[in-house]
């Protein structure tokens, strides 16, 4: 059933880079301007119930951008993915912090930190299990050893 859940579906679809900072000022302001609330999933937690909208979402969408301004000290954004730039109802914004290979170039590419979507979010780690290659290694360790 988690495979075809459209939240998944739709983490897996298609969505374009916010390349330039300037480009994030205007989805910041597309996301605010939206008539929807959003549901704001920071990858890891307990997915949200309640949708925000209002200073809410506007304080969410602030804490963001500092953050992201912050610890991503480049002259180019690049860590966040949108479905849209003009009517965005998914966002993928990747922690500073935890990149590893966000352009899909490693055959495992990070979870993003954070979701903000029109979608009521699953819980992402469980649906997409994270590569069990130490997990292998440390199960046939010690399958050896009995």
């Amino acid at each position: 059933m988690t495979e075809s859940h459209p939240y998944l579906q739709t983490f897996r679809g298609s969505f374009m880079g916010v390349l330039r900072w300037h480009q994030l000022d205007q989805l910041w302001e597309q996301v605010l301007a939206d008539s929807h609330s959003w549901h704001v999933y920071a990858v890891g937690e307990e997915p949200p119930t309640q949708a925000l909208s209002g200073d809410a979402l506007r304080n969410v969408v602030q804490e963001l951008d500092t953050l992201l301004r912050h610890e991503h000290a480049e002259d180019y954004c690049g860590i966040v993915y949108t479905d849209s730039m003009n009517h965005p109802t998914y966002i993928k914004v990747f922690d500073p912090n935890n990149l590893g290979s966000t352009c899909g170039s490693s055959g495992n590419p990070p979870l993003p930190g954070w979701i903000l979507s029109h979608m009521q979010p699953i819980n992402l780690p469980a649906a997409l299990p994270q590569p069990g290659n130490r997990r292998r290694w440390w199960q046939k360790l010690f399958n050896h050893a009995h």
